[in-house]
C-alpha cells in the first residue's frame, strides 16, 4: 500500500530551476521604484498658470465637475480651481483649451494626508470697463488672446479697437447711439432690443 505523503513534505522534494531563481521578481516594489507607464496613457492634467486666460473652456467640458468656477466681483477676481480627486482623466479639458494651458501627462499617483494638495487654482484679474467701472466676466487675458489671434484687417474694418474695451452694458449703449441716427425703422429695432433704447433716442431728439 502506498505510503500517503503530507504536503509539507511534498514541497521539500521541489526545486526551483536555477535559470527560475536568477530572474528578476514578478512584481515591482512599488512605491520604492517608479512604474513605466505607456506614453499615450491618460493620467492626472496639470495647469500650466502661464498660458490659462481664464476662459472656462475646460470647466464646461468638464463632466464629473473637477474644474469649477470661483467668481468674486467684488475684488474682480475669477479663479479656475481643479480638484484632482474628482478627476476621471478623460483629458477633454486637453482637448478643449485653446491655449495649450492644460496639459496631459502620465501621473496617476493621488495619495496623500491633505485634500488641499490635491486642489489647484489659477487665479485671473477680471476686466473692467474703462467707461462705467464694472467688472466683465472676461477677464484681461482673454481680451489680450483676442487681440492676437484677430487678423488686424477684421479689428479695423468693424470697429473692435473701440468697443472691446467696454462692457456689454456700454457696447450696447454705443451701438444704439448708431442705430438712432438710421431713422424710423432703427428707432424700432432700437427699442425692441435694446432696453435704454428711448433713453438713447430722447437724447438725439
Amino acid at each position: 500500500m502506498a505510503q500517503a505523503i503530507s504536503f509539507t513534505d511534498r514541497l521539500k522534494f521541489w526545486r526551483r530551476p536555477e535559470e527560475e531563481v536568477k530572474k528578476a521578481p514578478v512584481t515591482t516594489s512599488y512605491p520604492f521604484i517608479e512604474i513605466e507607464k505607456p506614453p499615450e496613457y491618460r493620467g492626472i492634467p496639470r495647469i500650466d498658470p502661464h498660458l490659462c486666460i481664464g476662459c472656462g473652456a475646460c470647466v464646461r467640458a468638464c463632466p464629473p465637475d473637477a474644474l469649477t468656477i470661483e467668481w468674486d466681483f467684488e475684488n474682480g477676481r475669477k479663479r479656475i480651481v481643479f480638484n484632482a480627486a474628482r478627476c476621471i482623466r478623460c483629458h477633454r479639458c486637453v482637448e478643449v483649451c485653446p491655449t495649450g494651458a492644460m496639459q496631459g501627462t502620465t501621473r496617476f499617483e493621488i495619495a496623500t494626508p491633505n485634500k488641499e494638495d490635491l486642489i489647484e487654482v489659477v487665479d485671473h484679474k477680471l476686466y473692467r470697463c474703462p467707461r462705467c467701472g464694472r467688472y466683465e466676466e472676461f477677464t484681461e487675458r482673454q481680451i489680450g488672446k483676442m487681440f492676437q489671434i484677430l487678423p488686424e484687417e477684421v479689428i479695423d474694418q468693424h470697429g473692435i479697437a473701440e468697443r472691446a474695451f467696454l462692457c456689454r452694458e456700454c457696447r450696447m449703449e454705443e451701438s444704439a447711439k448708431t442705430l438712432a441716427v438710421q431713422g424710423p425703422y432703427a428707432d424700432s429695432l432700437l427699442l425692441s432690443l435694446y432696453p435704454r433704447g428711448s433713453k438713447v433716442m430722447g437724447e438725439r431728439r
